[in-house]
């Protein structure tokens, strides 16, 4: 046992139930500007990180949003292109295929 550590003292009341432990001393001088600088620098760390995350997903929104746009506008102008010429021939533009399961 370390001699720095002061001995455990379970302290119990006469009906036997534990009592509270005395709180720790209150930090005096600069341990308390210390704890309060530490408190108001984990706040502005966690409010960095989110406006980060925030700063992330607007330029993930920026790169996908032109991608999504133009994959989109390929594909609806194949099923147009699609469905024009199936109309000019006078067929059905899809054609749906079934297979049995018997099939394999």
């Amino acid at each position: 046992m370390s001699d720095k550590r002061p001995p455990i003292i379970i302290d119990m009341t006469p009906e036997g139930e534990f009592r509270d432990p005395p709180p720790p001393p209150a930090p005096r001088g600069f341990q308390r500007v210390l704890a309060r600088l530490g408190g108001v620098a984990m706040l502005v760390a966690l409010g960095a990180g989110g406006l980060l995350m925030a700063a992330v997903a607007l330029l993930a929104i920026g790169v996908l949003l032109p991608i999504m746009l133009a994959a989109g506008a390929i594909g609806a102008t194949i099923l147009w292109w699609r469905l024009r010429k199936a109309r000019a021939r006078g067929e059905s533009a899809f054609i749906i295929t079934r297979f049995d399961r018997r099939d394999g």
